[in-house]
């Protein structure tokens, strides 16, 4: 039976989310094909991860019958997050753009799983888990637009997830999400909407893919 890690991180709640919405199409396709497996599921927006205390993270690079009451009981809460990451056959997350990066909480999330000589090093221990990222945005900032140099978000989530945890990484890009809620954006509905079909239409693909691929 397959588990799949699924990360929400928006602060908009439900459908009001771009990253959730299209990330629950993916988990309904992937329980479709995997009803007997199992989910492992965080909204670190909701309830947030603890970010990285100097205990948690010198505890990472001392010997654990060294450590302190507080190092001991920081390091375990790195370490559960850390055995649902190693544990999972496939990783879900939802990373909309705050602000032209990741929010906080993903980013919290982050800071504790990446664990070198670990999760990061010469052989990650996830190395080669396929992870699909939701990276959805208000604006365009694909190759080409005027915002392009602005995009922090698909940049900084390849040098982490692929290059330092070695997961096998792909993403699902909604863009324009701004336009029904911003008049200056409203000539672009058009294309939010088909970015957003588009975005819904992968989600289910790929799920799906990816299921029958880890049941081969």
């Amino acid at each position: 039976m397959a588990t799949l890690l699924h990360i929400d991180s928006s602060v908009l709640p439900g459908e009001a989310s771009s990253s959730r919405s299209i990330a629950a199409a993916f988990r309904k396709a992937w329980e479709e094909q995997h009803p007997e497996g199992t989910v492992v599921y965080r909204d670190v927006a909701a309830s947030p991860v603890p970010h990285i205390t100097a205990a948690a993270w010198s505890a990472g690079f001392t010997p654990a019958d060294a450590h302190t009451p507080e190092q001991a009981a920081a390091f375990a809460e790195r370490v559960k997050l850390i055995e649902e990451l190693e544990q999972a056959d496939a990783v879900l997350i939802g990373a909309p753009m705050h602000n032209f990066s990741i929010p906080s909480a993903l980013k919290a999330w982050l800071d504790n799983v990446l664990l070198l000589g670990r999760t990061a090093g010469e052989t990650p221990s996830a190395q080669g888990t396929p992870a699909i990222v939701v990276a959805s945005r208000g604006g365009s900032y694909a190759p080409g637009t005027p915002r392009e140099g602005y995009e922090f978000v698909q940049n900084y989530l390849e040098a982490v997830l692929k290059n330092t945890l070695g997961l096998d990484l792909d993403f699902i890009v909604p863009e324009l999400t701004m336009a029904p809620r911003n008049p200056a954006m409203s000539e672009l509905i058009p294309l939010y909407e088909a970015s957003r079909e588009r975005a819904f239409e992968d989600a289910t693909t790929k799920a799906k893919t990816l299921a029958k691929h880890l049941a081969a």
